[in-house]
């Protein structure tokens, strides 16, 4: 899953930052016109967003995005914890908030339930067969035995499930798993990871769909 962080703190952006791509693929912008241009490039999967930005606040941006029915779920950060400003944020659109200073770990989990529910799944855990997945611990086991993955393989098995039952290109795997952080990006990387993942995870796990891409079937 690919995030992007809009936080005009450069400090606490640097953080936030290195504390997500523990987890996803995440990008950093500091102001609300580098997030439009950014989100015009890029299929993000949620947006951190910070109410207080220099030029159009957080706020104003995303009633904006939901005025032009841009859907992507959003977590808002926000120095403010009195009520009214919590529900002004609730208002503007925001799926949930985070009150400065933040937890890394809860930040992490709030991420992993908003990200869940966008793609349908009620229960922390996805189970598909004989595999479960728990993306927040980030652990695969399957017929109740652990298995490793490496991060590059944990973040596209992660994708995959998160879309079961729909066909993904290559390119949209490239788009939601890798950052601007990541220049490592080969012509048959994808394809690598995928032998990988049905080495450990079983040969009829991803299917592969000529010119098209990838699924795990329903």
């Amino acid at each position: 899953m690919r995030l992007l962080l809009v936080e005009d703190d450069r400090l606490l952006g640097q953080a936030t930052l290195s504390g997500l791509r523990t987890v996803y693929a995440a990008d950093w912008v500091q102001s609300a016109e580098d997030a439009v241009e950014a989100l015009s490039t890029t299929p993000y999967d949620l947006l951190v967003l910070d109410i207080n930005l220099p030029g159009i606040s957080g706020l104003e941006w995303l009633a904006q995005l939901r005025k032009n029915n841009n859907n992507i779920a959003c977590l808002f950060l926000t120095a403010r914890d009195a009520t009214r400003h919590r529900i002004e944020g609730l208002n503007a659109g925001a799926d949930d908030y985070l009150v400065k200073p933040f937890d890394l770990d809860e930040l992490l989990a709030r991420c992993a339930a908003l990200l869940r529910r966008a793609h349908g799944h009620a229960a922390p855990v996805i189970t598909h067969k004989n595999i479960v997945y728990d993306p927040l611990a980030r652990t695969v086991t399957m017929d109740g035995g652990s298995v490793g993955l490496s991060g590059r393989e944990l973040a596209l098995f992660d994708y995959l499930m998160n879309n079961i039952g729909h066909t993904i290109s290559k390119q949209q795997i490239e788009s939601h798993i890798y950052d601007w952080g990541n220049d490592d990006i080969g012509s048959n990387t994808i394809e690598v990871h995928i032998s990988a993942l049905r080495k450990k995870l079983g040969r009829d796990l991803i299917k592969t769909i000529r010119n098209i891409g990838y699924i795990i079937e329903k």
